[in-house]
């Protein structure tokens, strides 16, 4: 693997993505200066931060009980549960709201067992939904980054707290607090990040005007009000946001640990008593809570798969199609990063986290600006959606295919340098063989959340150029709701079937 040619691969590959990112931002913000914002802007603003900040609060206090209990709790399925963890970060968002509103909305289950109860009734519209619905998809995220933290900790250490006679109390003030104290800012920051983002989450639970945010504003600015001086403005509050948020995500996300251990498995003490009935009762709460939704969707969408429209195929189809392109391109572009970046490219590292300081709405509204004065948006809606969603899952393959890349790097370079192997035969006979699994695991990963999106193509498309997610937004807003259900179920058996093809591609014979 010849350096030069990695090195010039990477670089050729950093500098088209800072193109594409910074290009859009760039028109956005030259297109600036022709708007203005009002008082339902900053309000937006002041919605967005408020609303992160509760969603990303809410998701860590409930993760750290989840993660403890995990922890120091050995039964069977543990590892089934905590794998069942990623299904929500694999769930199309709009699916997930739909759940939701299943089980918490006017007709959902709670609703019915509290008018049965003479209870009043609990509203899942405006904010307290819009932090359900975040919770519900960030505290697995959460949970899964405490519990590494938990499972970092040295198994000396533990084995000395048990010689000093240490009890549960102790445990937690002398090994768990300090652990806590360095994973937390990482995690909260992470999430926050995640929600400054929030688009479909917020279009059908924000419930008016009063719970809009930054990213909602944008799209009604572009589709409702064709004001694109105002969009551009917000497009440049949501870019300094994110970008604040993203910045300080990079101080946090690494814990300093209790230094080096010799990788001896030791778990937490298993406490008996209340403590045992305790966690189990969190186990089981956050089970319900997870599964509660997904099988929502599938017991009301069964049925309606029998009164799905006819505009549900081809924007299946569509779906299906930005998957399969958007995927390769995001993934492509993250292994020459990764790759260059093990070859020591450091400049790589902050263009492969740049898309995660805009969102994809503030780059389709770029986008929507440069192609507006030349040919209709809906035209190019397909082609933009791949870019777009290539673009914002990058960060998230380069993050999966760099330990992997560091590794190949260092265990085969020099080997690879000396027989002049680079190029297409590196990348045949060693790259793609030594990196197969990380390689499947990223594809699907793209694919997954591409069949799922609903961000640019909200922008771009006509009526009869939309995809299934755009369609279920749809659907649901003309109250057909056993139809949506119906693709609900359809979106999410492509889903997953997109990852597992992925998946199980890169577990085959991954050791080749």
């Amino acid at each position: 693997m010849a350096r030069g040619a990695g090195a010039l691969t990477a670089r050729i590959t950093a500098a088209a993505l800072a193109f594409v990112t910074l290009g859009p931002l760039a028109v956005v913000m030259a297109q600036a200066g022709s708007g203005g914002i009002g008082a339902a802007d900053w309000a937006a603003l002041r919605f967005t931060l408020w609303q992160a900040a509760w969603s990303a609060v809410a998701s860590v206090v409930c993760a750290v009980p989840l993660a403890r209990a995990l922890a120091r709790r050995r039964f069977a399925g543990r590892s089934l549960l905590i794998s069942a963890l990623g299904a929500p970060f694999l769930l199309p968002v709009i699916v997930a709201v739909l759940g939701l509103l299943a089980v918490f909305g006017r007709a959902g289950v709670v609703n019915v067992g509290l008018r049965a109860l003479g209870l009043p009734e609990v509203s899942i519209f405006g904010l307290g939904g819009v932090v359900l619905a975040h919770v519900f998809l960030n505290m697995p995220l959460a949970t899964r980054m405490i519990l590494q933290g938990w499972q970092a900790v040295p198994g000396e250490r533990l084995r000395l707290a048990e010689s000093l006679g240490f009890g549960p109390r102790e445990i937690w003030r002398h090994i768990e607090v300090p652990m806590l104290r360095d994973v937390l800012p990482g995690a909260l920051l992470a999430v926050f990040a995640i929600c400054l983002t929030s688009f479909a989450v917020v279009l059908v639970l924000g419930g008016g005007p009063g719970a809009t945010t930054v990213e909602l504003a944008i799209y009604q600015a572009v589709r409702f009000e064709f004001d694109l001086g105002k969009a551009a403005l917000l497009a440049v509050l949501q870019v300094l946001a994110c970008g604040v948020a993203v910045g300080l995500a990079g101080l946090f996300t690494v814990p300093g640990g209790f230094g080096a251990g010799l990788d001896r498995a030791v778990g937490l003490p298993q406490p008996g008593g209340w403590r045992r009935v305790c966690d189990a009762v969190v186990i089981a709460l956050a089970a319900g809570f997870i599964a509660g939704p997904l099988l929502a969707v599938v017991w009301r969408g069964a049925p309606g798969l029998l009164a799905l429209p006819g505009s549900v195929w081809p924007a299946l189809a569509a779906s299906v199609l930005i998957a399969v392109l958007a995927a390769p391109l995001a993934v492509g572009g993250a292994l020459a990063l990764a790759l260059g970046r093990a070859q020591g490219l450091r400049l790589v590292e902050p263009v492969a986290m740049l898309p995660m300081a805009g969102s994809s709405l503030v780059l389709g509204t770029g986008l929507f600006l440069l192609v507006f004065p030349w040919v209709s948006p809906a035209t190019v809606a397909l082609p933009v959606t791949v870019l777009v969603t290539a673009v914002m899952a990058l960060p998230f393959a380069y993050r999966i295919l760099l330990p992997e890349a560091r590794a190949l790097v260092a265990d085969y370079g020099r080997l690879a340098a000396s027989l002049g192997l680079q190029g297409w035969p590196a990348l045949r006979l060693l790259v793609v063989p030594r990196l197969r699994r990380a390689l499947g695991f990223a594809l699907g990963l793209v694919a997954a959340l591409a069949v799922g999106d609903l961000g640019v193509i909200a922008l771009f498309a006509a009526e009869r150029g939309a995809t299934l997610p755009l369609v279920i937004q749809r659907l649901m807003g003309a109250y057909r709701m056993e139809a949506a259900a119906g693709a609900a179920l359809l979106l999410v058996a492509a889903a997953f079937a997109v990852f597992w093809i992925c998946d199980r591609w890169g577990r085959g014979h991954a050791d080749a």
